[in-house]
């Protein structure tokens, strides 16, 4: 137990860094978006939040979901997965359940959805 909360403060922690590795720039991201290449992106904020304004082709998929949903089970765990909330730390509880169950190419938006809209990048509503 002690384990899996030590491990859930590091990826919370890790969900507000900005390390290239673990975050893709908006700009990179916006550049993806009507390509060959479109990664899945996962918008993990609320209902409310999500119907208010998220990024073009996300996925809708509450973190409180993220450790039952099998939204992304036809998904291949080898796929490009974008996830985002509003801040941070809920991606961050979902970038564990998603690696819990297999995916390996898991990245955060960063800045998140604050500085996407802030940015006045795209939304579909």
């Amino acid at each position: 137990m002690k384990v899996f909360f030590l491990s859930l403060i590091s990826i919370l922690l890790q969900a507000c860094s900005t390390s290239s590795e673990t975050h893709i720039k908006q700009t990179e991201l916006l550049a993806l978006l009507d390509s060959e290449k479109t990664p899945i992106i996962i918008d993990v904020r609320s209902s409310r939040e999500f119907n208010s304004g998220h990024i073009p082709h996300a996925q809708h998929i509450p973190f409180w979901q993220s450790f039952t949903s099998d939204a992304l089970e036809n998904n291949a765990k080898q796929d490009d997965l974008i996830i985002y909330c509003e801040h941070g730390p809920r991606a961050g509880v979902t970038k564990l359940a998603y690696s819990m169950a297999g995916f390996k190419n898991i990245r955060y938006l960063q800045g998140h959805m604050t500085s996407w809209r802030k940015a006045g990048l795209p939304m579909d509503r």
